[in-house]
Order: C-alpha cells, then sequence, then structure tokens
C-alpha cells in the first residue's frame, strides 16, 4: 500500500466510526432494524492487508463502539468473527483466480450485485453474532431472527448507497 492509500483508510475508517457514533447510533426502525455502518471499516480494507492487522483492527473498531454503546464485548466479538470469516467469503465471491490480492472492495471494481453480495453475508455474520450474544437465549429467537434480518438489510443498503453516492 502506498502512503496516499494508508492515508486515505485511516481517514474512512475514522469518517465511518464518527458517522456510527454521532449519527447513526439513533437511527433505528421500528425497534427492529438498527443500522452498524461502522462495520464498513472492516469491509472496505483491502484485501491485501494481512489477516493478523485484520482481526486486530476489527478488535479495536468494535472495542471502540462497545465504549460508546455501552455494550461490554458485544460489538467486538462480532466484528471479529465477521473478520475472521472475511477471508472465506472473498474466495468465494470472486470469480477469477489470483485476482483476490488485487481487488478493492468498493461498488465501482466490484459491480453492483457483487458488491452487494459480499456486503450482506458478511453483515449477516456479524448481525448474527451480535443480536444472537444481545439476547443470550434462544428464548426470544423470533424477535432476536427478525432483529437480525432487518438490521441486516437496513445496514447492507446504508454501505451501498454511501459507495454509491461517493464513488469516483
Amino acid at each position: 500500500m502506498t502512503f496516499r492509500e494508508i492515508v486515505s483508510t485511516v481517514f474512512l475508517f475514522l469518517l465511518y466510526l464518527t458517522l456510527q457514533i454521532l449519527l447513526v447510533r439513533n437511527l433505528v426502525l421500528f425497534d427492529y432494524a438498527f443500522c452498524f455502518i461502522y462495520i464498513a471499516c472492516i469491509l472496505l480494507l483491502p484485501n491485501e492487508t494481512s489477516f493478523s492487522w485484520l482481526l486486530l483492527i476489527a478488535f479495536t473498531t468494535g472495542f471502540v463502539v462497545d465504549i460508546f454503546y455501552n455494550t461490554p464485548g458485544m460489538h467486538a466479538a462480532a466484528t471479529v468473527l465477521m473478520a475472521f470469516c472475511r477471508p472465506l467469503v472473498v474466495r468465494s465471491q470472486i470469480d477469477v483466480p489470483g485476482m483476490e490480492s488485487r481487488i478493492e472492495f468498493s461498488l465501482n471494481e466490484l459491480g453492483a450485485g457483487a458488491f452487494f453480495r459480499y456486503v450482506f453475508i458478511l453483515a449477516l455474520i456479524h448481525h448474527t453474532a451480535l443480536f444472537f450474544i444481545e439476547a443470550s437465549s434462544l428464548t426470544l429467537l423470533v424477535p432476536t431472527l427478525v432483529r437480525v434480518g432487518a438490521s441486516t438489510l437496513f445496514t447492507t443498503f446504508s454501505i451501498v448507497l454511501i459507495q454509491f453516492f461517493t464513488r469516483n
């Protein structure tokens, strides 16, 4: 990565975290759909980021959100799980062998369908872990599944819309 790419990535990282903490935190639809755009910090990292750095960045991101949401470890655990599954999802989504290391995760590069699938799958993993940790039992299975589905769609559409309006 060049110095310019590193600065750009750090800036986007801080921007998504700031948006999550100050603005999107209060964006809830019908008490079921929550928006967690901070996961875009992990989703949009370059693919050449090493696995250990990816997990460390995911933990730091989740920990910062946990501090402001007063949820000890829930976001950190869900974000690390999502980052852990990211290489598997990338391998299953990229068609051309050998291109995985040079791909840029953006709406422009992947196209609308592939980018939507990529964000949707990883958001589903994140939200499933997060809401089942929050529920801490299977007694509230149906409401938890509704929250997972609604929040995954809400977050996915939000990230795709942000990418659509900020692409070059």
